[in-house]
């Protein structure tokens, strides 16, 4: 029996990469830990594609990689093989927005987590601070995104398993279209 407060996240390589071993006692770490297994027990889902399953492989943790293979065994993890289309003109949109080369670089190499949560559920979950900003700034001019909450598993006043286990619910105050000054300040 599916769970209904079951979610489809797009879970970015830096909660891989940053999750570590299963003995690691970095905060940040343990922190992406207690995240990742707080949705293999509420069995939400994740969606990846071939970008991020390449970066997956190449930068996951020992405890990432055992995860992974609890959610395939669990039949959370959907797998889209295929571009979206309609997310090319936002894409177009986005690195035109890009005030720098550096800034359009960062948000081209994760402009693939928008479209996966735009075909989803709408949730991303990264601890990639600059390129939230990024995304955050530009979501006033790119409309599609500004729905998007991007969750970060390492900030405790983001109260990511909390929300998790109250069922992942999309909140304005986790949105990229909200501003940074009341980013947390909104109850």
């Amino acid at each position: 029996m599916a769970n209904k407060n079951s979610k489809r996240l797009v879970i970015d390589t830096s909660i891989a990469r940053s999750a570590g071993g299963e003995n690691a006692v970095h905060p940040e770490s343990k922190d992406c830990r207690d995240f990742l297994l707080a949705v293999l027990s509420i069995c939400h889902k994740i969606v990846v594609n071939p970008e991020m399953k390449a970066e997956w492989y190449k930068h996951e943790s020992i405890f990432f990689r055992k995860w992974r293979v609890q959610m395939v065994a669990k039949r959370n993890f959907i797998y889209v093989d295929k571009e979206d289309k309609n997310f090319l003109e936002i894409k177009t949109q986005i690195e035109s927005l890009a005030k720098t080369y550096e800034n359009r670089e960062a948000m081209e190499k994760d402009c693939f987590l928008l479209e996966l949560a735009l075909a989803h559920d709408n949730i991303v979950v990264s601890n990639d601070e600059k390129v939230r900003n990024l995304f955050r700034e530009i979501s006033a001019q790119v409309t599609e995104i500004r729905e998007v909450n991007w969750i970060n598993p390492i900030k405790p006043e983001e109260t990511p398993v909390e929300w998790l286990t109250q069922g992942a619910n999309l909140e304005y105050k986790r949105s990229l279209g909200c501003s940074a000054e009341a980013e947390y300040l909104m109850s």
